[in-house]
């Protein structure tokens, strides 16, 4: 049944659209319309801050055309103008990128009053108006963006906005979970590093990461490290992550590791010694700071707090390898300490001439873990029971790591 008003299908699944990408999410902006004529039609009221609904059939969201009006600093400070005078082209106008500022009528016809679809063909991140200065959020939405969409470049005068809202102090208004949620989004695309890019070439990545921001131009020692930079380092971990196509927690791991170098005394440079130590506090402010979930936060300090001794795996004792193990809690956590291996391995990857390296590290540490699972510490207890009374608990556990080490001797020694 025909609408007694207008809709049209707005922002990313019309970029998406006119891009050939697959469209997953459609947003609809309603025009000439008021919140009782929705429900009427059977559309459920859904928005907290302005008019959004869904749709009684397909459950797409539908929101009033509106305008919007700075009232506070941060993302939140804005008042919400809905009614059925806002024109299309009015709420267009209040969007944040170009290409996210066409809308498409019922008739497939493409409204366009900014210039998105010129963007969207010259593959350009350009702001709509001077209100993007408004919201802090949309350096982390456009940064995001970047990490979609690799081949995109930002306007000059975009650019030039994004710094003087970091220069305004807009972006310190900027609450941990807001930060967070877009961080983790971006994270999860094709190349995440041109998100971290981004957010330095703004200079806002200094206000939201200022660990991370502190790698750019730190050197590291050629012979193990021939990019040199230590930014441009944990960027490449961080893209052979997304490229093996690993998960949150991991890609988070690779993008924290590092951050000790941020803070290596300059005399030691470009050594860095005992960063690891460095690096582990630092990401326990950093995940702290951002309230990241847990299972991300364990990972993250593992990694930052192990890569290098597993980096030098090959030349472990058995016993040093077992205690890795019983540090990393590898016997409960299994999953944890490959997820932990698969960070590592993108440590060792991520250098420039060793993107196809073997990584014989990863192999022998699994068949270590795997050997030291198969003893059977039920039936060792079971039997130190049975011949001691005292120190019962003491003696099953020696029994158990004697037997452990026993297997991860015999498991090594066959991936040597």
């Amino acid at each position: 049944m025909p609408l007694p008003f207008k809709t049209y299908m707005v922002g990313g699944a019309v970029r998406d659209a006119l891009l050939g990408l697959p469209v997953k999410d459609r947003d609809y902006v309603v025009v000439g319309a008021t919140p009782a004529q929705l429900r009427e039609q059977g559309f459920v009221p859904v928005g907290k801050d302005f008019p959004v609904f869904l749709h009684p059939t397909t459950h797409e969201e539908y929101a009033l055309a509106r305008t919007e009006r700075k009232t506070a600093p941060g993302y939140a400070g804005f008042a919400f103008h809905a009614a059925p005078d806002v024109t299309l082209e009015q709420d267009l106008q209040r969007r944040d990128l170009t290409i996210n500022a066409i809308a498409i009528d019922d008739d497939g016809d493409v409204i366009d009053p900014c210039g998105g679809r010129a963007d969207l063909e010259k593959k350009i991140f350009r702001h709509v108006s001077p209100a993007f200065a408004e919201d802090p959020v949309r350096i982390l939405r456009l940064a995001r963006f970047a990490a979609r969409f690799a081949d995109f470049s930002i306007a000059a005068e975009t650019l030039a906005l994004m710094k003087k809202m970091v220069a305004s102090g807009e972006v310190d208004a900027l609450v941990p979970e807001r930060v967070w949620q877009e961080l983790a989004r971006g994270l999860m695309e094709a190349r995440p590093s041109r998100m971290f890019d981004v957010l330095h070439q703004s200079e806002a990545l200094a206000r939201i990461l200022p660990e991370l921001d502190a790698l750019a131009g730190v050197p590291q020692p050629p012979q193990h490290h021939p990019e040199i930079d230590a930014f441009l380092h944990v960027m490449m971990v961080l893209d052979t992550a997304a490229k093996k196509n690993y998960t949150l927690p991991v890609r988070f791991a690779a993008l924290m590791h590092d951050l000790g170098k941020g803070t290596t005394p300059a005399d030691q440079l470009p050594q860095h010694i005992a960063h690891e130590v460095r690096s582990v506090k630092l990401v326990e402010a950093v995940c702290a700071r951002l309230k990241t979930p847990t299972e991300v936060r364990d990972l993250a300090i593992m990694t930052a707090r192990e890569h290098g001794n597993i980096s030098r795996a090959m030349e472990l004792r058995a016993d040093t390898i077992l205690k890795l193990l019983e540090r990393c809690d590898a016997f409960r956590r299994a999953e944890r300490f490959l997820d932990l291996l698969k960070a590592a391995e993108c440590d060792h990857l991520g250098r420039t001439g060793f993107e196809n390296a073997p990584y014989p590290q990863a192999p022998r540490l699994v068949a270590a873990l795997a050997a030291a699972q198969a003893v059977p510490a039920g039936a060792i207890a079971a039997a130190v029971t049975a011949h001691y009374t005292d120190r019962q608990a003491e003696r099953i556990a020696e029994a158990i790591r004697k037997a452990r080490l026993e297997a991860v001797t015999a498991a090594i020694q066959t991936t040597a």
